[in-house]
């Protein structure tokens, strides 16, 4: 069987009586848990897509392993959507049986009903004994259909196949091995912590410590308890992390790699000097199209350097687009320097959508990758991360990118996170607004002054609006859902302020009753009336 399968991976462990999953106090063997999926691939064979509504518990990672030696496929259902999208996102993925545990088994029915699909809770999952015959599986085959974050939109199934685990899963494997101990507390209907949390450990015959979700209070106890030394994160994860009470042993613990993406500067060395450990921040998306490693040496907010076969090209013409010119950290040149991020060789580990052709048409041009994700690179082909494509703020007639604004301000004293995003101007284009959850450090003025004393966010950047929210929108995997806060605009019962000069002031009822007049005067419409 070729090793660049998960099938194969997980073979190679049938004989290993090492620590395998650790979970509530609860251990199983890799031995014991290959079994396991061995005999649960036996009940699997013939099924048709079987949807799954599962926290991270052992029996999702026992059906992924099934699905591997089977040839069947599991869809990773996201428990924290509404009864009505997940039944379009089951109907999709031509789900023909659910399966659930608590506390899933009311949104599991409703689906199951209005599919018309048998629905069972994991404990009634029944079968032959004994064990099944694994046959041979292929890179290319099937094992799991997962939802991209759908935060710009409908989520998307894409197509996990055998090497779109393991080839993850082997090359983070070279930093770890078998004493290793894997902690996974994202949820793994995502692809980050299927293919660096999951696929690492079965690679490497680590242990994985499975958590039903992520607790930032929870983290560093659950660290030492287990004596975790990898730990798969996303960046807001660290932002709630570092928003708990410091102490002075923090780094008293056994973790010495930290792997993810979607952390800011700031939050990756912070995080790595309060736990003394290593952070690696990567960019990948669920698609894995395109990846970006890491460097060292280059400048803060880096991703690294371009990697060969990876171009910034205009969405519009198609064309490279120059290098960017920065100064005292402003990019000076938006318009011509920010483009999208473009795997020209071809479409890397992307098997494409399921059943989803124009989603493919949308990403796939020419034999080219189209990320959908913005850019711009400096003349050293240092690249910087300026939002997805639906993150781009127009200003004054000038171009801005998210990123490089969430950035700076996640740097403000007492900001535990931030969200950067558009608004109408009363005339034309767009404001700039952020919304902020704060720590117990944060206070408006200190804000203002702080955005004052940077020259790293030019005059258009500035946020004309700062709302300040107890939590933010997320999707189950921490990413934050902008456009609901961009609907919202200044029509929230959160506090908002607005900019007067180099400070702010409470935004009253009468302000937002007359941006509101102004904007119909114009012909514009707030985004919730469109």
């Amino acid at each position: 069987m070729p090793a660049d399968t998960l099938a194969a991976l997980l073979l190679a462990r049938a004989e290993d009586d090492r620590p395998a999953l650790l979970f509530e106090g609860r251990s199983w063997s890799w031995r014991a848990h290959v079994a396991e999926c061995r005999r649960r691939a036996a009940w699997l064979r013939g099924r048709p897509h079987v949807g799954v509504l599962l926290d991270n518990v052992p029996e999702l990672v026992t059906l992924i392993g099934a699905a591997a030696l089977s040839g069947q496929v599991i869809v990773a259902l996201n428990p924290t959507r509404s009864p009505a999208e997940l039944v379009r996102d089951a109907r999709a993925a031509d789900v023909g049986l659910l399966v659930w545990d608590d506390p899933h088994g009311t949104a599991a029915r409703a689906i199951a009903a209005a599919l018309a699909v048998p629905c069972l809770r994991t404990e009634d999952l029944d079968g032959p004994g004994g064990r099944a015959p694994a046959g041979r599986r292929t890179p290319d085959e099937l094992v799991m259909l997962i939802f991209t974050s759908g935060t710009s939109g409908r989520p998307r199934a894409v197509r996990v196949t055998q090497r779109k685990i393991a080839l993850p899963g082997l090359s983070l494997a070279r930093m770890l091995g078998p004493a290793d101990v894997v902690y996974c507390s994202m949820p793994l209907f995502h692809s980050g912590a299927l293919m660096a949390a999951y696929a690492p450990a079965v690679a490497a015959g680590a242990a994985l410590v499975l958590k039903r979700r992520f607790s930032a209070s929870n983290l560093l106890p659950d660290l030492r308890e287990y004596g975790c030394t990898y730990l798969h994160y996303v960046g807001k994860a660290l932002s709630y992390v570092l928003a708990t009470e410091e102490r002075g042993d923090d780094a008293d613990n056994p973790l010495r790699l930290a792997f993810g993406n979607e952390g800011s500067a700031t939050a990756t060395r912070r995080f790595a000097e309060r736990f003394g450990c290593r952070v690696i921040d990567a960019f990948g998306s669920t698609e894995t199209a395109l990846s970006i490693r890491p460097d060292p040496q280059a400048p803060p907010g880096s991703l690294g350097r371009l990697p060969d076969g990876v171009e910034i090209r205009s969405p519009v013409t198609g064309a490279r687009c120059a290098p960017a010119r920065v100064e005292d950290g402003r990019l000076l040149n938006p318009d011509e320097a920010v483009g999208e991020l473009v795997n020209v060789r071809g479409t890397g580990l992307f098997d494409g959508y399921y059943n989803d052709p124009e989603a493919d048409a949308e990403r796939i041009r020419e034999g080219a990758y189209w990320s959908g994700d913005m850019a711009y690179a400096d003349a050293a082909g240092h690249v910087f991360f300026a939002g997805r494509g639906t993150e781009r703020l127009r200003v004054d007639g000038e171009n801005l990118a998210v990123a490089p604004i969430e950035e700076v301000l996640g740097q403000a004293p007492g900001v535990v996170e931030v969200a950067v995003y558009p608004v109408p101007d009363v005339a034309a284009g767009d404001q700039v607004m952020a919304a902020v959850v704060p720590g117990p450090a944060f206070e408006i003025d200190g804000f203002a002054a702080f955005i004052a004393g940077r020259t790293d966010l030019g005059r258009k950047a500035v946020p004309r609006y700062i709302r300040i929210s107890g939590e933010l929108p997320h999707t189950s995997s921490h990413k934050i859902v902008k456009r609901v806060l961009a609907a919202e605009c200044w029509h929230t019962t959160d506090p908002v302020h607005v900019r007067t000069g180099t400070g702010y002031r409470p935004l009253t009822a009468a302000d937002r009753a007359e941006i509101d007049a102004e904007l119909a005067r114009n012909g514009r419409r707030t985004p919730r009336e469109t």
